[in-house]
Parts: C-alpha cells; structure tokens; sequence
C-alpha cells in the first residue's frame, strides 16, 4: 500500500509540476510539499485536500489519499436512485429530455451508460442483445461489429476520437478496468488511417448510414460543475447534435418522445 507522500508524488508528477509549483498553487512552502511526499510530516486532512483541489484529483482518488494519510473518506457514492441523489438524476433526465429529438446520452468514467433519451432508442434495434447486457459500455456499443460499427460509415475516424478521449482520460486518472477496455479496442495498430469524409476542420461528424440515409453528428459533454460526491463526479452527458441541415430534418421529423430512459 503506498504512502500519502507517494501517492502525492505521483499526482504531482502526473499534473507535471514540481514542488514549488505545487507549493505556490496551494498556498505552502515547498518545503512543506517535500516533508509530505518524504513521509517526514503527516499532513492534517485539509492539507491533503488542498494540495488534492491543486493537482485536480478526482474524488474517488482523494479518498484514497485521505485513507493513506489515516483520516476517513470525505466523499460518499450513491447510486443515481439514491434519495440523496433525486436531484441531481432530475437534472440529467432534464438535459437528456430538453435535448430531444437529438440523441443523448450520460455514462460514468468508464463509459457505461447509467440514462438515455428516447432519441437514442430507435439506434438499438438491431445490436446484438449481448452488447445490451447491463452494464452497456458505449465505446464496445460503438465499436463492435455487433454494435453500432456497420452503421459509422467513418469508423476510423470514430476510433480516433475514442482513443484521444481515453487516452486523456487515463493520464488525468488511471483505472485499471478503463485501460482493459482500451487495449481491447483501441490499440493504435488496430485502424490508424482516418476516413475523414468532411472538408471543414471545424469539426469531424460522426457518420452514420441509418434507416436509408447518412446522418451526420457531432458531440458536446455536459458535467457537474461542483460535485461532492462519487458518481456525480463521474457521471458526463454527451449530446449529439445534426451537422447538417438534411440530419436535422430527419430527427425532427421522428417522434423522439418525452422521457429519458435509464440503463439497469
């Protein structure tokens, strides 16, 4: 088990500052800094969280510096159906049903679908009922030849981006299951060439050859500015929006309903 002042270390390191750095954005000596990290001063739980806040430590992960340092977890994790958390899954069945006839989608850190819409239904209809086993893993949904992948007429392109994604994701906060998941999927010798299909640079739609027609998407992440607990902090909404006029039209003129839906 590693100590506060190693796992410090490694969040430093990671966020690529130096200990004065870290000293100055915290508002401490470097001196103090190098007393913690070296195991020769026991930081107080305030101090492990400020210098936690400094280096953008996730809350799952401050826990962990938290127990290191001998003080209890500071943040709970509930499910989206717990009570406490009532409002908050009000907001996203908000954000996902405001976003209709568009798809939308929120999953937590290692994209596992916790909510849709119902613009999102009608995409499910022929993936393989294995792949809609709870927990449904969007990037194995959009990637498997069982999934989406017959219908993504850029997947290379839909695969870089996936990749990019994780990959920041994984230098922000390693995780073990999420590093499985892109070694299965993502290993960059597996398709590198982009199928880049659109001229613009302003953004690269994802393409989907759907009910007869190309359908063209791009993306926006919605999160919860200020969470204290686990799942908020993980849980992120992704909203598809028409690139083009002809997309547009289509979504507008299905019936994308009026609730959100929730994955098991």
């Amino acid at each position: 088990m590693h100590t506060i002042g190693e796992l410090l270390r490694q969040w430093r390191h990671r966020r690529r500052l130096s200990q004065l750095d870290l000293a100055i954005a915290a508002d401490v000596s470097a001196r103090h800094v190098s007393l913690v990290e070296t195991g020769k001063s026991n930081p107080s739980a305030e101090m492990v969280l400020r210098l936690a806040d400094q280096l953008d430590v996730p809350l799952r992960e401050r826990n962990r510096l938290l127990l290191a340092a001998g003080f209890a977890p500071r943040y709970a994790e509930r499910s989206l159906d717990d009570g406490a958390l009532s409002a908050a899954r009000d907001a996203v069945e908000r954000v996902l049903r405001a976003h209709e006839p568009y798809p939308a989608v929120a999953f937590d850190r290692r994209w596992n679908i916790v909510m849709t819409n119902r613009a999102v239904e009608p995409f499910f209809a022929d993936v393989d009922p294995a792949l809609l086993r709870p927990p449904i893993n969007l990037v194995r949904l959009g990637l498997d030849p069982r999934g989406f992948a017959p219908l993504v007429v850029n997947l290379a392109d839909v695969r870089l981006m996936f990749r990019s994604r994780i990959r920041r994701q994984l230098a922000a906060a390693p995780d073990a299951e999420l590093t499985a998941l892109y070694e299965e999927l993502l290993e960059p010798d597996s398709e590198d060439a982009s199928s880049r299909s659109v001229a613009s640079d302003v953004v690269i739609p994802m393409i989907l050859r759907f009910d007869g027609r190309e359908l063209r998407l791009f993306s926006t992440i919605t999160t919860f500015g200020t969470p204290m607990d686990i799942t908020l902090d993980e849980v992120a909404i992704e909203s598809y929006y028409p690139a083009d006029a002809e997309s547009a039209a289509y979504f507008e003129a299905s019936d994308g309903g009026a609730r959100a839906t929730a994955c098991p």
